[in-house]
């Protein structure tokens, strides 16, 4: 959201500027990662033949050309092989990812041009978007849970933003919450 009073680090308000500053951060991180992998393993595949060090290579290989076109890995199509070797190198740009979206809180309600940019951004990766304010969420953290809820139900809201950053990634994830009951304690 725009602020007179939130300095910028660009000079101005740009939400997709700053997921493709950040993006290209990680991928360097990444490209640091497979050309320093490939310069091991490179030489072992070749000349050894072994089947599970010219998949790795290969893995590498599709990885090293997509990010040196400023593609991310979670937009590339791997097999279940691929997947289960690029999983090891543990990159950045394989992992799914959150947006979230900090609006001022008298835009919470509704969508400003800034959140229908990233949320476009984010669909074009099938990535998911929170919208939250911080400035209410600092708020809430003020609050006891009645008064929390009385807050909320004012906003017009049904959870916090903390709560559904909560869901969401419980969700990209694939966690479950479970309980555990016994004769002294309750556990989640």
């Amino acid at each position: 959201f725009d602020n007179s009073n939130i300095i910028h680090v660009e000079g101005k308000v740009d939400p997709i500027r700053d997921i493709e500053i950040i993006n290209l951060e990680l991928i360097l991180s990444d490209l640091e990662i497979v050309n320093n992998r490939i310069g091991k393993i490179e030489k072992k595949a070749l000349t050894t033949k072994d089947k599970d060090s010219l998949l790795e290579l290969s893995v590498l290989k599709k990885c090293l050309e997509a990010l040196e076109k400023n593609i991310c890995l979670r937009n590339i199509s791997f097999t279940d092989d691929e997947a289960i070797v690029l999983k090891s190198f543990n990159l950045l740009t394989s992992k799914p990812i959150i947006y979230i979206a900090n609006v001022n809180e008298d835009e919470i309600s509704s969508e400003n041009n800034y959140v229908k940019a990233i949320r476009e951004y984010a669909a074009k990766e099938n990535s998911k978007v929170v919208v939250i304010s911080a400035r209410i969420e600092e708020e809430l953290s003020e609050l006891d849970d009645e008064d929390r809820l009385a807050f909320l139900s004012d906003l017009g809201l049904k959870m916090s933003g903390l709560d559904k950053v909560i869901n969401e990634t419980y969700d990209l994830l694939g966690l479950a919450t479970y309980f555990t009951a016994g004769a002294d304690e309750v556990r989640a």
